[in-house]
């Protein structure tokens, strides 16, 4: 955006906001602000446009960044981009230029990608040994495209694009830049359970990375080390105990999540072992191997009804009396399943 103050002295500007619906029902907004400038004196504005859900506005998507600058101007369609580790990555911008500089025709004479400078001057990536076979420019009609393949964690930089034309100070460079990150998908399984029928329960699990790239992703799930499925989100209606499930990204198998399983049969102990002398103290422990983590539960079976004692690995009998001899048991619980172990304890009178 150019705006060049005519009036005398100084002028006021007052940038409007303009809010556009958008899908889903997402909103657009612009900043605005006011700007004092000189007359005959040109506005430099640069400016981000990003997305927001109404009452959410703290979680934004990625940022559009436009400079503008006496007809020049370089947007990027995304500020933050993250890609995996051995993948490709297009970065795109558009920009414009004034057709006409000093009363004489502008014609473009480069335009290309860098990341860092040498003795003053933009260094192409192109020309870059690091990138060496690695990149790709696609530009045509005032829009280019850098392509970068088979990415190594060292090509996470900020990306930046110029303009040269034939005049001397047709030059214009987009400050800000796309910051790209290459890492390793870091895959987690998501759990989402439904239980407001008993007769029809049923776990949704979903595969989530902390790096989201602008391309679609194709998803694979495996049960117990075999192929089930090739979506992001994977329904169970039931798990069996021996069953395990993971995640991947095609292209990306070796990248795997963490196995995911319900807990195994508990292990069940009593510290001090032995004989259980009146008054001592007795601590119960249970423990599961279970991915998510088990949650523990000890109970004691009585002869009417079952008394929930604990929500603890431990439980902890302080001053135990005969009276608290009989049948404890406890349960491992997560996301996909539960299971359960007990023990007995006799009170032996001094």
């Amino acid at each position: 955006m150019i705006v060049t103050a005519a009036a005398s002295g100084f002028v006021v500007l007052l940038l409007t906001v303009t809010v556009v619906q958008c899908e889903n029902g997402w909103n657009v907004s612009y900043t605005s602000t006011e700007i004092c400038a000189f007359r005959r004196s040109t506005v430099d504005i640069n400016y981000r446009v990003f997305c927001a859900v109404k009452g959410h506005e703290d979680i934004r998507s990625p940022s559009i960044v436009v400079r503008s600058q006496n007809g020049w101007s370089v947007s990027f369609t995304s500020t933050e981009i993250c890609a995996f580790r051995g993948s490709t990555v297009d970065i795109t911008c558009t920009y414009t230029y004034p057709s006409r500089l000093n009363n004489l025709d502008t014609t473009v004479q480069k335009t290309f990608w860098f990341i860092k400078e040498s003795n003053g001057s933009h260094v192409d990536l192109m020309t870059d040994p690091k990138y060496s076979g690695r990149v790709e420019y696609l530009c045509e009609n005032n829009k280019c495209t850098v392509r970068i393949s088979n990415l190594r964690e060292s090509d996470s930089a900020v990306y930046k694009f110029t303009i040269t034309t034939t005049k001397p100070t047709g030059r214009l460079t987009g400050s800000d830049g796309v910051t790209l990150s290459v890492t390793d998908p870091q895959l987690q399984v998501h759990f989402r359970r439904s239980t407001a029928n008993p007769s029809s329960t049923w776990t949704e699990l979903s595969c989530h990375s902390r790096c989201q790239p602008p391309d679609h992703l194709s998803y694979i799930w495996y049960n117990n080390n075999k192929p089930v499925g090739r979506k992001k989100y994977f329904h169970l209606q039931h798990v069996d105990a021996e069953d395990s499930y993971h995640c991947a990204i095609e292209e990306q198998e070796r990248f795997p999540s963490p196995t995911v399983y319900a807990p195994k049969p508990p292990s069940v102990s009593a510290s001090p072992s032995g004989e259980i002398m009146e008054g001592s103290s007795l601590t119960l422990t249970c423990s599961s191997d279970a991915n998510p983590a088990a949650k523990y539960t000890w109970y004691r079976s009585g002869d009417e009804q079952v008394q929930r004692l604990s929500e603890e690995t431990q439980f902890v009998l302080s001053s135990i009396l005969s009276s608290d001899s009989g049948e404890y048991y406890c349960t491992a619980e997560n996301e996909l399943g539960r299971s359960s172990a007990n023990i007995f304890i006799t009170v032996t009178c001094e």
